[in-house]
C-alpha cells in the first residue's frame, strides 16, 4: 500500500473518531504522516492532536499498575526504574509537532542523561543540547545526532573540545563571543547568542532566568549597542525563560521577545526557543504551540529550535524504595533506603513533594506517615502521605515522575549508595543497566 493510501486509511479512521488513528499515525513513515497532515484542515488537525494525546495518556495510565507490580517483584532497592516504551510515547508527541512545523527539537541533557535509552529517542529527535564539555561529549558519543552547547561562560582550558564535539556555541556575552567566537567558526560550529527576553513567569527567582540580576542572557540595553559589531558571524538567538510551563507562557515570551530582538533577527538561520516547554503533559496546548512556531517561522523566515528536557521523560521513570524502619516522635515517621537528600535533591530544593503511588496526602486516608532518608541531615524528609493501610517494614512504595532532575543530580552523601538504573524494554523484561558501590563513591572523594 502507497503512502496516498495508507494516508486515507488514517483520515477514515479519524473521521471515525477511532483511537486506532493514533497509533496508525505514529507507526507510519515520514511520507504517510506528511500525507495525512497535508489533507486535513484545521478542524481535522485539531481532531487528530486530541486523539494523539488520549492515546498517549491511557498508555501512561496504565503503566501506574506495571509500577505497581514491578515493585513486588524481586528487583533490589533503591533504583530509578526507567520505561522505554513510555519514553517512546513522549517522543512520538515532539516528532509530532516536529511534523506540524518542521521546527528541530533537541533533548536537554541537564535533565535526564541516561544514555541507556538513547537509541529510541534518537530515532525521534535532532539532537541534544549541553551546557559544558561533558554533555556535548555524551551527546555526541552516546545520542550521536546534533548537539548544540550553551554557558554561561567558557573555561578556556575546555573550549576547543566543546568546539570539536559541538554543531553550535551560544554564547552569554559579548565578551565570550569576542574571545572564543573565531575559535568556533573555524571548528566548524555556528554561533549563537543568549539573549534576556526581557519576560517570565517563573515564580521561584531560582530557577528564573530573567529575575533581577540574572546572568542567564544578555540584557536588551547591552544587545543593541554591540550586536552590530558582530552581526557578520552570528546565526542564531537562544532564549530560555520557562519551566515547566504551558504555550501560553511563551506566547508572552515571544510577544516581548520579538517586541525587543525581532528587528534583528532578519539575516539570521535560527531561533531556539529554549527549553521549560512541558510538551508532553496532558494539559500542554499543543496547538498553540504548533501555531506560535509556524507564525514565527512565516514572519522571519528563520529555523526554530526547542529544547525540552522533561518533557522527553515526563512521568516515564520511577524510584522504587523500600522501608527499612518505622519510628515515633509524635508522628510515625517511615524511614526509607532511599535520600531526598541524596537521590531526590530538588525535593528539598524547588522544594515539592513527590507523588507516591497508591497514597494520599496527609490524613486523606485513615493511616499517616511521615517519610525520611536514612542519612544524618535532620531534614532528609520527603514528606507527609497517608496510605489505605498500614506500611510495614518492607513495604516498597513507588515515587513517580522521577526520571527527570534525580539521577543527573543525585549524590553519595554520608557515602549513602546510589539507586541502581534498570529499564522496562519493550516487551516488559527488565535490564538493570548501572549498579552503583563503594568504587563509585570512593572515586568521587580523591
Amino acid at each position: 500500500m502507497d503512502a496516498q493510501k495508507k494516508a486515507a486509511a488514517i483520515i477514515r479512521l479519524l473521521s471515525q473518531d477511532s483511537a486506532k488513528a493514533a497509533d496508525r499515525y505514529h507507526a507510519s513513515s515520514d511520507e504517510t504522516r506528511q500525507q495525512v497532515l497535508g489533507s486535513l484542515d484545521q478542524r481535522g488537525l485539531t481532531a487528530l492532536t486530541r486523539l494523539l494525546k488520549e492515546a498517549k495518556k491511557k498508555k501512561f495510565d496504565s503503566a501506574q499498575n506495571r509500577f505497581l507490580r514491578l515493585a513486588k517483584d524481586t528487583i533490589e532497592t533503591p533504583v530509578y526504574l526507567l520505561d522505554e516504551t513510555l519514553i517512546e510515547e513522549n517522543m512520538k508527541i515532539l516528532r509530532y509537532v516536529k511534523d506540524r512545523t518542521d521546527c528541530k527539537i533537541f533533548h536537554a541533557l541537564k535533565s535526564y542523561a541516561s544514555f541507556a535509552t538513547f537509541p529510541v529517542m534518537a530515532g525521534y529527535l535532532d539532537g541534544t543540547c549541553a551546557s559544558g564539555l561533558h554533555e556535548a561529549m555524551l551527546g555526541r558519543k552516546e545520542f550521536k545526532k546534533e548537539v548544540h552547547t550553551f554557558s554561561a561562560a567558557y573555561r578556556p582550558a575546555e573550549i576547543k573540545s566543546i568546539v570539536k564535539y559541538s554543531d553550535s556555541v551560544i554564547f552569554n556575552s559579548f565578551y565570550q563571543l569576542r574571545q572564543y567566537g573565531e575559535l568556533a567558526i573555524k571548528g566548524g560550529c555556528e554561533i549563537g547568542l543568549r539573549v534576556n527576553p526581557g519576560y517570565a513567569e517563573v515564580e521561584t527567582d531560582m530557577y528564573n532566568p530573567c529575575a533581577p540580576y540574572s546572568r542567564l542572557g544578555i540584557v536588551h540595553s547591552l544587545f543593541k549597542k554591540e550586536f552590530s559589531e558582530h552581526q557578520g558571524v552570528v546565526d542564531g538567538l537562544h532564549f530560555h525563560a520557562m519551566c515547566q510551563q504551558n504555550s501560553d507562557v511563551l506566547e508572552k515570551i515571544l510577544a516581548s521577545f520579538e517586541k525587543l530582538y525581532g528587528k534583528y533577527i532578519q539575516g539570521l538561520k535560527w531561533v531556539n526557543f529554549g527549553g521549560g516547554h512541558h510538551i508532553t503533559r496532558d494539559d500542554y496546548n499543543l496547538e498553540l504551540l504548533i501555531k506560535l512556531i509556524n507564525d514565527f517561522k512565516k514572519r522571519y523566515g528563520v529555523q526554530v529550535f526547542l529544547e525540552p528536557g522533561e518533557a522527553s521523560i515526563l512521568y516515564a521513570g520511577v524510584l522504587i524504595s523500600s522501608v527499612l524502619d518505622i519510628v515515633e516522635n509524635r508522628a510515625e515517621v517511615a524511614i526509607m533506603d532511599t535520600s531526598a537528600e541524596a537521590h531526590m535533591p530538588d525535593v528539598l530544593l524547588m522544594p515539592y513533594r513527590p507523588e507516591i503511588l497508591n497514597s494520599g496526602k496527609k490524613n486523606e486516608k485513615r493511616y499517616c506517615y511521615r517519610l525520611a532518608g536514612p542519612s544524618c541531615l535532620a531534614g532528609d524528609v520527603i514528606g507527609d502521605y497517608s496510605f489505605d493501610r498500614p506500611l510495614r517494614r518492607g513495604d516498597r512504595l513507588v515515587f513517580t515522575d522521577m526520571a527527570l532532575y534525580s539521577i543527573v543530580k543525585n549524590t553519595t552523601f554520608n557515602g549513602i549508595n546510589l539507586p541502581d538504573i534498570a529499564v522496562i524494554r519493550d516487551g516488559g523484561k527488565i535490564e538493570v543497566v548501572k549498579i552503583f558501590g563503594y568504587r563509585d563513591y570512593r572515586n568521587r572523594q580523591s
